[in-house]
């Protein structure tokens, strides 16, 4: 006779994991949509680009100083060593357990980069045809083909609004990024040493592109609400 204990399927082999699949807009990496942005040519989420940041500052410390590249070991001749290999290893690792299952091909995630491309480009270039009814108006109206013209007009409109709104979501995202590094900032500023006035440069580096990048969004904003 079968014990009822033997008959009680053990859960642990059943656990189904439910497979991460990428959709245009998300992280390529781990399909996350939290703050996606372009990173090297690639969406990338906040949490995936926190922990290339970290591993790519540890390169740098490595690199500044002629120290062995990070790698497996841990192995360091001082602390402040040890503690950028501990921190780009346990970002690698981190990296790799929310890593997606399967990789998006990469012509689709160039397909999907293409309208978040052109709605901060298009802003600058693209701005004098949507609007061309404000401008333009005066030298083209009393031109023909007056009544397909309305009604192509409409769509532009609506893109326009879509990349108003993209930029504000990207400017956000950068001051958030802003004021974190303005922290980073105020720690470093009590620091001494070759690594804390590296870290300094590398910082006033990151607020001066993040600053730049600001300006640009501002203008094509600017451009695309025919301001």
């Amino acid at each position: 006779m079968t014990d009822a204990q033997t008959l009680e399927a053990p859960t642990e082999n059943a656990t189904i994991r439910t497979v991460r699949r990428w959709s245009p807009g998300a992280c390529v990496w781990c399909g996350d949509t939290d703050s996606v942005e372009v990173f090297r040519n690639e969406p990338r989420c906040a949490t995936c680009r926190k922990h290339e940041a970290v591993i790519d500052e540890a390169r740098k410390f490595m690199g500044m100083y002629g120290l062995r590249p990070i790698g497996g070991t841990l192995q360091s001749d001082d602390e402040e060593e040890y503690e950028h290999r501990l921190a780009a290893r346990e970002a690698r690792r981190a990296l790799n357990d929310i890593r997606l299952a399967e990789q998006p091909d990469p012509a689709l995630v160039r397909k999907a980069l293409r309208p978040r491309a052109a709605a901060i480009t298009e802003g600058h270039t693209g701005s004098s045809a949507q609007t061309s009814t404000r401008p333009a108006s005066a030298t083209r109206s009393s031109s023909s083909s007056s009544s397909p013209k309305p009604a192509k007009s409409a769509a532009p409109v609506r893109t326009g609004a879509v990349d108003v709104e993209e930029i504000q979501t990207r400017a956000l995202a950068l001051l958030d990024q802003l004021s974190a590094i303005d922290a980073q900032l105020a720690l470093v500023a009590e620091q001494n040493g070759l690594a804390a006035r590296a870290r300094r440069s590398d910082l006033e580096k990151q607020k001066a592109t993040i600053l730049r990048t600001l300006a640009a969004l501002e203008k094509a904003r600017l451009s695309a609400s025919g301001s």
